[in-house]
This record gives structure tokens, C-alpha cells and sequence, in this order.
């Protein structure tokens, strides 16, 4: 589908498999932005040692809740407005930018306060060790104050995706981002400023991502004032996705935590195999982010057979592509990891993990496409009860497990195994029995 061709004349003239493709482009570029500028500052903050990047990894994981917490503005808002664009109401699907941008700049304020007084207690609670809880807090206080920015630009993505304009996303993401690695080293390393430095260069390249996305809407023409009955109804369809993130955090944090009451070893190499593992789920991801705008305008278009087949053709394209990350880092083993790192007892305790990493690709890549046509589709309640399922029939009982019979990283990653093969399973199932495909311009 192409910005100013009709909906129905797009499907027509272009093959399901070359729209993925061509949304998935530019939606790649953006989710691999964040995890790569992640990448880029852990390998930075590596280098100064094990402490550091222990309080990196628990500072991080607290900063990602509060975007995981709030991925509606992004997830929700791309459904609607892409049912709305493939109805042929693109005035109301942006509406849905601007409200989504609202509650984003207010709750992240809201929770930029929170975060100051409960970084400290939040930091002990996941770190055993006062060195590593120390450096956490300090990060986290100056990270939190980039939520208001973080929320507005998964607002600004959230309806761009909608309408499928993905490049000037694309274009925001790059800048804010390149800003931010390129301040990275000169504040950790040549100012001197240690770990606080990486977080100084975030607040930077998210101040500047979050300028780009309100001009875009500026640029559109559209009404800009809040509209507290908007925001309501679009805090009533956040519920099932909060929920969902939920789900997700227990697993991320009780990872995080467990890594940090192992060693500070453990927790560092928990970091950069973790973070690798991000970056390649949210690579993975842009199949997901193409399937949620196609699917979900061909549903507001009321084409129930185009929104089946465009499903069956990204689940593919996931399998295929998780596969071929999965051989490619397998082949990175002996090299990759001292990037990240030089100390010996993080190396020697990525060793352990990193093969766990690399079979889940594949399965990986299916769960990550059949997520992203659940999310177009506004099937969210069931998504959030099959993740909810993995998490506590699957991870949470492993990993916890691993703290109680010392398994150490093991532990912690077969959990992560069990928490995909149980998704992928009940989402597989979801999608056989076509039960998500249902037509209008609102679900």
C-alpha cells in the first residue's frame, strides 16, 4: 500500500510478498535504530569494566518497562489508524496521532517524576550488589528524564505505520539515534563522565526523535488540541497491551534480576547476549510492523481473504529470515562477543548462553510475524492470554527455579526457550482458525 493510491487499487496491483517487503525496508531501519544505538553504548560502557556494565543492564531494564508499559501509543494507535487509512478516513487516523502524542507527553512526565524517587529502592531490589545498584541509580535518574520523549516518539511511529509512511520514521529514528551514538563515547570515555555519560547521550537523541515526530504532525494540518474523550477511548483499548507488556517485563525483569544475584559476570554477560537478542527480535520485527499496517488495512477495507493470505506470507518470510540470522550468528561465536567486552569471567560466562541464542531465531521470527498480525488485526486479548500463558506456565517458573538451584544463565535461557515454543504454539493455532480476521474500519 503507497501513500495517495486507494487502498483497494494498491492490493490489487501489488503482490502480498512485495508490500511486506516494502514496508518492512524502512520499518527495519527504525526498530533496529534503538537496539543497535544500545548495542553501541554497551560495547562502550563495556570497556570500563564489569560494574558498570552490571548497572547498565539493571538501569536498562528498568528504563524498557516504562516503554513496554506504554507500547499502545504505538501498537494500538498503528491498528486503528491503519483501519481507518484503509477505510479511506486518513483526517482520523492522524486524530488518533495527536491524542496518542498527548498521553505520551503526559505520562511520561508522570513517570519521569516517579522514577526519581524509586529508582534507588528498584535498583537494590534487582542488583545484590552495592556497586552495581549504585551505578544503576545514577544512570537510571538521568535516563527516566527521556520517557516524555521515548512516549511521543512511539506515538509518532504509532500513526505514521498507520497511514504507511514509514520513512520519515525511518528519517526521525536515524537522526535522534546517530546523535546519540556519536555523544556516546565522548561523554563516557573523553569527558570522563563514565556510565552517567551514556545516559546524557540518550536523553539527547530522544529530545531530538521527538521534535521531528510533532513537526510531522504540525506539518499535517491537523486539529492539535488535546480531546480528553479521545484519550479516554484510546486509554480503553491500551488495557489488553499493557497487560501484554506485563507479561512480557515479569520475564525480562526476573531474567535481569537473576543474572545479578548470580555474579556481576553473570549480569554483564546476561547484558550483551540479552541486548544482541533484542536487537535481532526487533529486526525481526519489522516483518511485524509491515503484517500490522497490511493486515489492518485490509480488514478496514473489509477484505478478511487479503488480510489471510498476507498473514500466511509474513509468518513464511519470518521462518525464513529467523533462520538465516540464527546460522549467521552461529558463525560469530569465536568473535563477536569481545566486541562487547574484554573481561574474561563475562566471556567465559557468554560461552554458556550463547548457542541458546542462536537456536531461537527461527522460532523467534515466526512468533515476532504472527505478533505483528494479531496486533493489525486488534486481536490483542488473545495475544495477551497465549504471552501471559508462556510466561507462567514457561519462564517465570524456570528461571526462578535457576536463582533457587543455582542454574546461572542456563537456567535463565531455557526459560526464555520454553516462554517461544508456547507462544508459538498458541498463536500458530490462532492463526489456523481465522477467527482474528474481522472486518471494519474499528474493531
Amino acid at each position: 500500500m503507497f501513500k495517495g493510491t486507494p487502498p483497494g487499487e494498491a492490493g490489487q496491483a501489488t503482490s502480498p510478498l512485495r508490500q511486506i517487503l516494502t514496508l518492512a525496508l524502512p520499518a527495519l531501519g527504525v526498530l533496529a535504530a534503538e537496539p543497535l544505538y544500545l548495542l553501541v553504548n554497551t560495547a562502550v560502557v563495556g570497556h570500563l569494566g564489569a560494574i558498570p556494565l552490571a548497572g547498565l543492564s539493571v538501569g536498562a531494564i528498568v528504563l524498557a518497562q516504562i516503554a513496554t508499559q506504554m507500547t499502545f501509543l504505538s501498537f494500538s494507535t498503528t491498528a486503528r489508524a491503519a483501519r481507518l487509512h484503509g477505510a479511506g478516513r486518513r483526517a482520523d487516523a492522524v486524530a488518533e496521532g495527536v491524542q496518542a502524542t498527548w498521553l505520551g507527553a503526559v505520562a511520561g512526565l508522570i513517570l519521569a517524576g516517579i522514577g526519581q524517587v524509586a529508582a534507588a529502592p528498584v535498583a537494590r531490589l534487582l542488583a545484590d550488589d552495592e556497586q552495581v545498584a549504585a551505578a544503576a541509580v545514577g544512570w537510571l535518574r538521568i535516563a527516566l528524564l527521556g520517557a516524555p520523549m521515548i512516549l511521543i516518539t512511539m506515538a509518532g511511529n504509532g500513526w505514521l505505520r498507520g497511514v504507511q509512511d514509514l520513512r520519515r520514521p525511518l528519517r526521525y529514528v536515524l537522526v535522534g539515534n546517530g546523535i546519540s551514538a556519536a555523544l556516546c563515547p565522548m561523554l563516557v570515555h573523553g569527558l570522563g563522565w563514565g556510565l552517567d555519560g551514556s545516559a546524557v547521550a540518550n536523553v539527547a537523541g530522544q529530545l531530538v526523535s521527538a521534535a521531528l515526530f510533532v513537526r510531522a504532525l504540525r506539518a499535517e494540518r491537523a486539529a492539535l488540541a488535546p480531546v480528553p474523550a479521545a484519550m479516554r477511548a484510546q486509554l480503553g483499548v491500551a488495557r489488553d497491551v499493557v497487560l501484554l507488556g506485563l507479561a512480557f517485563q515479569a520475564c525480562w525483569v526476573s531474567a535481569t534480576a537473576v543474572a545479578a544475584h548470580t555474579s556481576p559476570a553473570a549480569s554483564g554477560a546476561h547484558q550483551v547476549v540479552f541486548q544482541l537478542w533484542m536487537f535481532l527480535a526487533f529486526v525481526l520485527d519489522a516483518l511485524a510492523i509491515a503484517a500490522q499496517a497490511l493486515v489492518g488495512t485490509a480488514l478496514g477495507a473489509g477484505e478478511a481473504g487479503r488480510a489471510r493470505r498476507l498473514a500466511r506470507q509474513v509468518t513464511g518470510c519470518g521462518l525464513v529470515f529467523g533462520t538465516l540470522l540464527g546460522l549467521g550468528f552461529a558463525g560469530l561465536a569465536g568473535v563477536l562477543p569481545r566486541v562487547f567486552t574484554s573481561d574474561a569471567t563475562v566471556l567465559a560466562e557468554m560461552d554458556g548462553i550463547w548457542w541458546f541464542f542462536v537456536a531461537l531465531q527461527p522460532i523467534g521470527g515466526v512468533v515476532f510475524a504472527l505478533d505483528g498480525v494479531l496486533l493489525g488485526a486488534g486481536d490483542v486479548a488473545y495475544l495477551r492470554t497465549a504471552t501471559a500463558a508462556g510466561a507462567v506456565l514457561g519462564f517465570l517458573p524456570v528461571v526462578w527455579a535457576s536463582l533457587r538451584f543455582g542454574w546461572g544463565l542456563a537456567g535463565i535461557w531455557t526459560g526464555l526457550s520454553v516462554f517461544l515454543l508456547v507462544r508459538m504454539i498458541t498463536l500458530l493455532a490462532r492463526l489456523r482458525s481465522g477467527r482474528w480476521a474481522v472486518v471494519g474500519a474499528v474493531r
